[in-house]
């Protein structure tokens, strides 16, 4: 099935059809698992996202002394990163193995496992031994958790993106999904108030055990999020899905015929590639901005590591005022035209960005950092959650599209902060990082070129929508 064909005129919302999340959000018990879903996708993502900015932030404030003593700050730094890319690499083998999963056995059982198998990765990290008490065990341990964190987080995200998408009604759902975000914003904002209150301590004290602290709390979300999911029911689109193959094979079986082929994973891939363009406009630069921005201004430009971290802390609560935002925008005027000009934001960004964080003023180093994740981190994702579920039928929606965001990811987040600091390392100056950073943000902005617009879609129609 196609798109409604009003949809590309920006600005007119289309005419939608009822589904069966508005007629389930029509009663007491649809409307209280619309809400307990929301609540349930927008913790675990916010968990993930804490996981991850935790590391970020560690990477590049403590982990290189802790773990890499013997090393140059800067190939300290680069080792670091390395650590974290590892995460990204074991993202893509979770996205498939837990789509194919979630695809086929429903949302629910996987979202109760990926939380399970992050929370316990995190906290053990919070339990690695120094370098100084084990040697090269200690960056192998971590190596391995990342590895253990990533084949989680790599559903996790996804698997939220589509619950939300699924569950929304169809003229809101630009704006729905984006608690996605929310979440990711969420975890950002709690990461760096730990970290906040962790680098206020001594350099001894937070090499020693401070740096501990933010990893271990994350158990208590991971418990919190357990205990919400386990009464969490499946999306309405699911549901009809599964209701709808069962009636096949019954007629099948009435007319002694084979039950039909469910298998066809790659037919129809453009979609998929569209999806990994889009989002290496804008994951590369988003872990670019949140990432290797604070080792660079910390580790090599030497400013304070509290201005870093209140960068991170500002742009995390301007979030909650831009991602729901650019959820609306992409609602009112279209998903392609929105994410257009975040990307072409991104472009024009790059390289006054790097010239402005050489100032080492606070303020401005400040200002620089939070417009950065102000477009990147928040804003350009804010629309990409809706438009990735819409891209896909319903048949192979969760293994697509999270295998096509995590191949996406390592392409770009997950080995952004890496080879960035190999540039840096290798030619000494930041010129060669933000040409990087600019064409990254033009991956995305050509392929909104070729991208469809689906805003409004039908979300049980079973083929991708290119």
């Amino acid at each position: 099935m196609s798109i409604p064909h009003d949809i590309p005129h920006a600005g007119t919302p289309p005419q939608y059809a009822t589904s069966a999340a508005d007629e389930r959000l029509t009663t007491p018990e649809g409307r209280k698992d619309f809400w307990r879903a929301t609540f349930s996708c927008w913790l675990g993502t916010a968990m993930e996202y804490a996981d991850f900015a935790l590391y970020g932030l560690a990477a590049g404030i403590i982990f290189g002394d802790v773990f890499f003593p013997e090393s140059t700050p800067a190939m300290a730094l680069l080792s670091s990163f390395a650590a974290w890319s590892v995460g990204f690499i074991a993202r893509p083998v979770g996205a498939l193995f837990f789509g194919w999963l979630g695809d086929r056995k429903g949302r629910k059982a996987v979202m109760i496992s990926t939380i399970i198998l992050m929370g316990a990765s995190t906290t053990l990290i919070g339990l690695i031994p120094s370098y100084a008490s084990i040697g090269l065990w200690a960056p192998a341990c971590l190596v391995l958790l990342r590895f253990s964190q990533g084949f989680g987080a790599g559903a996790e995200l996804s698997g939220g993106t589509v619950i939300l998408g699924e569950y929304a009604p169809a003229e809101k759902r630009g704006l729905v999904s984006s608690i996605i975000a929310l979440g990711s914003n969420s975890g950002t904002l709690i990461a760096s108030l730990v970290w906040l209150a962790v680098v206020q301590m001594d350099q001894q004290q937070l090499q020693a055990w401070g740096w501990r602290i933010p990893f271990l709390c994350s158990s208590l979300i991971a418990l919190i999020a357990l205990w919400i999911r386990r009464h969490l029911k499946e999306t309405p689109v699911f549901e009809r899905r599964v209701a709808m193959l069962a009636a096949e094979r019954l007629s099948s079986l009435e007319r002694h015929q084979a039950a039909p082929d469910n298998r066809s994973f790659w037919r129809r891939s453009r979609a998929f590639f569209t999806l990994i363009g889009l989002r290496i406009g804008e994951n590369g630069p988003s872990y670019l901005a949140q990432g290797f921005m604070i080792g660079y201004v910390v580790k090599v430009l030497t400013v304070d590591r509290s201005v870093a971290t209140s960068a991170v802390f500002i742009a995390s609560l301007l979030g909650f005022l831009i991602i729901p935002a650019a959820g609306w925008l992409s609602d009112r005027f279209g998903r392609r035209v929105t994410y257009r000009c975040f990307c072409l934001l991104l472009m024009l960004y790059a390289f006054p960005a790097f010239m402005l964080l050489d100032s080492r003023e606070p303020a401005i180093v400040i200002t620089t950092i939070v417009v950065g994740m102000g477009l990147a981190s928040l804003g350009i994702y804010g629309v990409q959650a809706a438009w990735g579920v819409e891209m896909f039928g319903v048949k192979n929606r969760y293994t697509k599209m999270a295998t096509a965001k995590e191949l996406g990811s390592i392409l770009s987040g997950g080995t952004a902060p890496l080879i960035a600091a190999a540039l840096l390392s290798w030619t000494g100056h930041w010129w060669p990082i933000a040409l990087y950073f600019a064409l990254m943000a033009a991956i995305g902005f050509v392929t909104t070129f070729v991208a469809p617009e689906t805003r409004g879609r039908d979300l049980n129609d079973p083929e991708d929508v290119i």
